[in-house]
């Protein structure tokens, strides 16, 4: 236990001091590892990590996703659900901000990056809400808010990772966010509602558009309902496995930005190059991670842990709870993705021992992932936002995500409270 306490605490010290996080996990693991075990045996266990870890099969799945979701980006499709959405419910007090988060759960479905999502949006969704009048505390709360969707709404890279680490099943895990997906969309639809109750005037209705123009925009998005019903529905169906379903939608979104005359030579190289460097990204942090997850199974941590809480907490729930309030705190200090990645090896294992779903956890945490994402003074969409907008202060952007903020944590606790929501789906699977 005190070997693991000293582990973490390198790691923070470190991150204090502006080393890279990936880099910082990797040295406190090693030298943990070397102290404890040799250090031939520490670097012999590192490199095998690294070996396994950048050739797991599995892990294609990260570079296919984030290059579907680049191509559609380009291709315009954010702008047409954007539309559609728009046609429904734009009428409606904050109706653009509605249907910026529904948009955003829209493209979602086809893109598995929260900060692609928010910087997609905010190219798309801010200048029309800016046209109507609209504050910016509520333009940009509810583009960041609805961001953080392309986390939870398959295909997702954080529930990639979360099942590689877990071992947990990631078509499962991929079906267990689409009910939950949409239960985040209404309870950021209603933080809105709630935003213009309190001030009618951050944002104001737009424009009626008849069923006419409404039927118009529906059919202009039928490639996002085709590239999600042909990689998430062939996974559901058993049809083929996450994995391959990843490889299907790259080409099929391929072959529609194709055909919609979006791609020439210099466009394609750019979203090949963006794309390496975010599965780079990915994967140091990844590799990073399981070296220290390596020195992290090694002590006695994750044992001492769980006879820990379950001395002082005979419900199991409660247990459940406290995890997520300590991740709600960590949030707000840490990069999300980090956050998770140290602290799954030391949680983890006290959710299988209690018998709680891993499945369910992952959406959990992909949901304390989001709450993170958009939570002053860290939150990473924010910051996206704000590089793109340079005209909006950063003080109304995290003044405009409070609601949001809110709003997530609710949607939390409906989860745990109902984990039906999160296991129906995936439960008709194995049927």
């Amino acid at each position: 236990m005190i070997e693991a306490t000293l582990g973490f605490l390198a790691v923070f010290a470190m991150a204090l001091l502006r080393v890279p996080i990936a880099i910082s996990m990797s040295i406190a693991g090693i030298v943990g590892l070397g102290l404890m075990r040799g250090w031939q045996p520490a670097f012999a266990s590192t490199s095998q990590v690294i070996f396994e870890t950048g050739f797991h099969y599995v892990l294609s799945v990260i570079p296919l996703f984030i290059l579907m979701g680049n191509l559609v980006a380009r291709a315009g499709m954010a702008r047409e659900l954007f539309k559609a959405a728009n046609a429904f419910v734009g009428h409606r007090p904050g109706g653009l901000a509605m249907a910026s988060v529904i948009a955003s759960g829209g493209f979602s479905s086809i893109c598995g990056s929260s900060i692609a999502t928010a910087a997609t949006m905010t190219r798309v969704a801010y200048p029309e809400m800016k046209r109507h009048g609209y504050k910016d505390t509520l333009a940009t709360g509810s583009i960041a808010a609805g961001g953080t969707l392309g986390i939870l709404i398959p295909p997702s890279t954080i529930m990639v990772i979360y099942g590689i680490i877990t071992e947990t099943d990631i078509g499962k895990l991929f079906i267990a966010g689409i009910l939950p997906g949409l239960v985040a969309i209404t309870c950021l639809c209603l933080a809105v509602m709630y935003t213009t109750w309190r001030d009618p005037a951050s944002g104001p209705p737009a424009e009626y558009q008849g069923w006419a123009a409404r039927l118009a925009a529906v059919r202009s998005i039928w490639g996002v309902a085709v590239l999600f019903a042909l990689v998430i529905g062939g996974i559901y169906g058993g049809v083929f496995t996450a994995t391959e379903g990843a490889g299907v939608g790259a080409a099929g979104a391929f072959l529609f930005a194709l055909l919609r005359g979006a791609l020439t030579p210099r466009v394609l190289m750019d979203i090949l190059v963006e794309s390496t460097r975010t599965t780079a990204m990915l994967f140091t942090i990844l590799i990073g991670a399981m070296v220290f997850t390596s020195f992290i199974n090694f002590t006695s941590m994750p044992g001492d842990l769980r006879d820990f809480i379950l001395q002082f907490s005979p419900n199991p729930i409660m247990v459940v709870v406290m995890m997520m309030t300590i991740y709600v705190a960590l949030g707000l200090v840490m990069e999300e993705l980090s956050m998770v990645l140290l602290t799954i090896p030391v949680f983890f294992p006290v959710i299988t021992g209690l018998g709680f779903d891993p499945v369910w956890f992952g959406v959990l945490i992909v949901t304390i992932v989001e709450i993170g994402m958009i939570s002053p003074p860290v939150g990473m969409n924010l910051f996206v936002i704000n590089s793109l907008l340079k005209e909006v202060k950063l003080n109304h952007i995290f003044q405009g995500v409070w609601p949001f903020v809110m709003a997530d944590i609710v949607r939390l606790g409906i989860l745990i409270a109902f984990p039906a929501i999160s296991l129906w789906l995936p439960s008709l699977m194995g049927r």
